[in-house]
């Protein structure tokens, strides 16, 4: 993906994130750490995020509970699933379901450190690593 400076504006594009938090500083860090996703302040002094091709923005918040069971499931997508497992559990996440090396798009699924269920997603035909 191209990086923009803006995000592509869309109907129907899904653009904005409200992740569960129990510790803001401590989700910042780990998305930033784990994702590279860009960390900001806005005009209120919230805590939010830019993905890494600034695509998808959000914050976290506190005022509901984090989800750990599946619902509706989020996918991040990585280069590398084994290396971004690592980096989960050297950033307070916990795996939940080891990936499937031999299917054709490679997932996992893992809590961030407040509990919230995502997935990792890695098509073999188009991310090469």
């Amino acid at each position: 993906m191209e990086n923009n400076s803006q995000p592509t504006f869309a109907n129907g594009k899904i653009c904005y994130l409200e992740i569960p938090a129990l510790d803001i500083i401590q989700s910042s860090k780990f998305y930033q750490k784990v994702f590279a996703w860009k960390i900001r302040k806005d005009n209120d002094g919230n805590i939010s995020f830019d993905d890494t091709v600034g695509q998808v923005s959000g914050m976290w918040v506190l005022d509901r509970e984090p989800a750990p069971n599946p619902g509706v499931l989020i996918s991040i997508m990585v280069y590398s699933i084994a290396d971004t497992l690592k980096l989960i559990m050297q950033n307070n996440g916990k795996i939940v379901q080891t990936p499937n090396e031999n299917a054709a798009e490679i997932t996992a699924r893992f809590l961030d450190p407040a509990g919230n269920l995502f997935s990792l997603y890695k098509d073999q035909q188009s991310i090469n690593s």
